[in-house]
């Protein structure tokens, strides 16, 4: 079989991964889901925020902002850092710090507080992402779809967020925030047993040659996906209540709509790339966009308009995994860091445009942000296809001596 001008269709389908390795996978997307879930947190109460303490849009996305420089600045670092230390309880650290910040934002009076703390919050999903991106490789194997659950996991966590985020902050208002702090506490204590039991456990030397330039690209295309993502979680709300006419909670399910539809992308993509591999997946995704962000424009009314917002956060979220399993399999030699990139930085840096689209928010109302949103996509599928053809799926080279030794 030769290369056409993407990847090719494997073979044979990546074996599923083995029973202890497949409850290991299952473990991370559960913290996965845990540290995200602070992460879709913030969007879920910006609409609380504004109403309650009057906070314009260009505040509002401050807000946003400020969760994303905690989780985007320091992803790089802290990827260099978990690929040259032994840092087996950084995980669990960073989903604690994660929940605190979140936990006590709603209490603090001043809006310095408030964004600090949400800054907080960001640092502690930095410090989760590089770790548990690395040991979740190791789990999956070269299956997609094994890497896809634990991306997975995170789409969960936004998802549930708005779901339990609403009945909380519409009874108890912003201040409702502090009841979100025990899932953090009991995630972190799970993760460092967790943790503690494999420390013994070193993973093998990783092999082939670092590719920068198409890790470049790849980087870029998520820095696309996530500003569109971002931006839709952080206004559709307020679109909702402002323009469309429903009410706080049509709002908040509106959110959930979209970040539910980001589930299904997730393991879609994971599956759909086992079959026609993870290039083509990626293409796909961005194409799909386009036109599901404009039916999510167009649609009239508050009610029409939630399907699309289901099948824009499936579109969105269909080439999530796949980023980060081609980002290790393009920086063989640093998982940690492709991780911290793909999985953290990538996904986050995209909410540092948040404030441009808040700017245009008050300028203009969320309308014309959300017909913006409909262009952006196109441009992830022109990088996507600057996306070099491999002919042959990349062996995984973050599977640890142990396991290498029980399989053989």
């Amino acid at each position: 079989m030769t290369a056409s001008n993407d990847l090719t269709v494997p073979r044979n389908r990546p074996e599923a991964p083995a029973a202890p390795a497949a409850r290991r996978i299952w473990t991370w997307a559960a913290a996965h889901a845990v540290d995200d879930f602070y992460q879709g947190l913030v969007p879920a109460a910006v609409p609380y925020f504004v109403l309650e303490r009057h906070y314009s849009y260009l505040a509002a996305g401050g807000l946003t902002l400020a969760a994303t420089l905690g989780s985007a600045l320091p992803q790089p670092l802290i990827g260099v850092a978990v690929d040259r230390l032994r840092l087996p309880r950084l995980a669990a650290a960073g989903v604690l710090l994660a929940g605190l910040g979140f936990g006590l934002s709603g209490l603090a009076d001043s809006y310095p507080a408030v964004w600090l703390l949400l800054l907080l919050s960001g640092l502690g999903a930095a410090m989760f992402h590089p770790a548990a991106g690395k040991a979740a490789r190791e789990a999956a194997g070269d299956s997609v779809t094994g890497m896809s659950v634990f991306a997975a996991g995170g789409s969960v966590g936004f998802f549930l967020a708005p779901v339990l985020a609403v009945p909380a902050l519409t009874a108890w208002g912003a201040g409702g925030t502090v009841v979100f702090l025990p899932p953090a506490v009991l995630a972190a204590f799970v993760l460092a047993r967790a943790t503690r039991r494999r420390a013994a456990a070193r993973s093998a030397p990783a092999g082939g040659r670092d590719r920068w330039g198409p890790f470049a690209v790849l980087t870029m295309i998520s820095v696309v996906r996530s500003a569109v993502f971002a931006a839709v979680a952080t206004f559709i709300g307020l679109y909702w209540i402002r323009h469309l006419g429903g009410s706080q909670t049509l709002a908040g399910t509106a959110l959930a709509c979209f970040l539910g539809g980001g589930v299904a992308g997730t393991i879609a993509g994971g599956r759909l790339a086992d079959r026609i591999g993870p290039v083509r997946t990626v293409r796909i995704g961005a194409l799909l966009a386009v036109p599901m962000l404009a039916a999510l424009r167009l649609a009239p009314g508050p009610l029409a308009p939630l399907a699309f917002a289901a099948l824009a956060g499936l579109a969105l979220n269909v080439p999530f995994a796949v980023l980060v399993r081609l980002g290790q399999d393009y920086l063989p030699a640093r998982p940690g860091t492709a991780a911290g990139v793909t999985l953290g930085l990538g996904v986050s840096v995209g909410g540092l445009l948040t404030p441009v689209f808040g700017l245009v928010a008050d300028a203009h109302g969320t309308p014309p942000v959300f017909t913006l949103l409909c262009f952006v996509p196109a441009a992830a599928f022109a990088l996507a296809l600057l996306l070099p053809a491999d002919a042959r799926p990349s062996p995984n080279p973050y599977t640890s001596e142990g396991d290498r030794i029980r399989r053989s």
